[in-house]
């Protein structure tokens, strides 16, 4: 009997290879076998051939976002780009991932949307913290019912480093600084749980000898009953707790933070042994001093599931894994912070409403608490 020939693997091309796109994408895109890694966008075709020698380099990602051996291309270039990269691959019919944040600012959010749906094709946001291993076992707890209704969440990335360094990102330029690099990640995972806030409460700062934009933030969303605190910084040196909830039966302490970035810098080729696994378990209390919490291994993480589900929907098997409207969602929220923290004021997210009942539907948010999982996954 003949074999069924294997599917056509999706190309891809990845625009930048710094950080994000050397150490996250170019790793998970060749870990899937539904995708190619067909070229890549660099300067410096040499350092990405000694990584990947048999890899296309194009120098001009202008072109790379029309490139004809390409069906997807992926944004991994300094965020004043997103907007203008994704725009031209769209109109040239290519799929499009853009890495965190979208773009700048909501009027780039919408002219995207806009883009993508004329285009026809996939437009999505790589938000792979939503794989985290501590971020899952949080989010299993709370819909499991496990502290019943929650009224506090904290949320925390917090690290020491007293050097600004010589890096786009800590530089006075458009899209630089703490709340474009992590804000993303905390207010993704927070509508996820949630839902969108009624008000963002927030204030940034830059706290470090020789700094230039923002390295802290607090954000607080205002969801009446449920307060959420959303916080980054870059001098905690130490006693350090990922996420903090509370609930009307109970607490939730998540102090260690997912293994998957630190396994990545190392050169650990996703999925293998050890992949993701944490070995910090979620705390839960119940109020009671002299019984200890309750220990749950929390759920392995994986980045790879990002890349499985969009190949999913390029094909059209699935939904996609983050939608352009979730995005929106989170620029909303990321430009109400930045209001709110200059005028000292609580901002309403400056969605219309046909955006808002979108983003709703995007993220159903509360319903999760009390098992909105089911009860096989409780």
């Amino acid at each position: 009997m003949n074999a069924k020939p294997a599917a056509t693997p999706i190309r891809a091309g990845l625009i930048g290879y710094g950080y994000a796109g050397r150490t996250f994408h170019a790793p998970l895109i060749m870990a899937d076998s539904g995708l190619r890694l067909s070229v890549v966008c660099s300067r410096d075709a040499a350092r990405v051939h000694a990584d990947l020698p048999d890899v296309e380099v194009e120098a001009d990602p202008e072109r790379m976002a029309r490139h004809p051996e390409v069906d997807l291309v992926v944004i991994a270039a300094p965020n004043a780009v997103h907007a203008s990269l994704a725009d031209a691959a769209l109109r040239a019919g290519k799929h499009v991932v853009v890495d965190k944040p979208f773009v700048l600012d909501l009027t780039e959010a919408r002219a995207l949307l806009r883009a993508a749906k004329a285009s026809g094709t996939v437009l999505s946001v790589f938000q792979n913290r939503r794989w985290d291993s501590d971020f899952q076992a949080v989010h299993e707890a709370i819909a499991c019912g496990r502290i019943g209704r929650v009224v506090h969440f904290e949320s925390h990335i917090d690290r020491f480093r007293p050097q600004v360094r010589e890096r786009w990102r800590e530089q006075p330029v458009p899209g630089a600084g703490l709340a474009y690099d992590l804000g993303p990640h905390l207010i993704d995972q927070a509508l996820l749980l949630f839902g969108l806030p009624d008000s963002v409460n927030a204030r940034q700062a830059i706290q470090r000898n020789g700094g230039s934009v923002d390295d802290w933030m607090h954000l607080m969303l205002d969801y009446g009953p449920l307060q959420v605190i959303l916080h980054a910084g870059m001098l905690a040196a130490g006693g350090l707790v990922r996420f903090t909830v509370h609930g009307t039966r109970g607490s939730l302490v998540k102090k260690g933070a997912d293994v998957q970035e630190s396994q990545l810098r190392a050169g650990m080729a996703p999925g293998a042994s050890g992949w993701g696994q944490d070995p910090d378990p979620l705390q839960q209390f119940n109020g009671d001093a002299d019984v200890a919490p309750v220990e749950r291994a929390a759920p392995v993480g994986d980045y790879r599931k990002y890349y499985a589900g969009l190949c999913e929907a390029i094909k059209g098997h699935a939904a996609n894994p983050v939608e352009p409207i979730q995005a929106l969602a989170v620029m909303a929220v990321l430009e109400a912070a930045r209001t709110s923290s200059r005028t000292r004021s609580d901002e309403p997210l400056a969605l219309t409403a046909d955006e808002a009942e979108a983003a709703r539907r995007a993220f159903p948010g509360q319903a999760v608490q009390g098992g909105r999982m089911g009860a096989g996954s409780c």
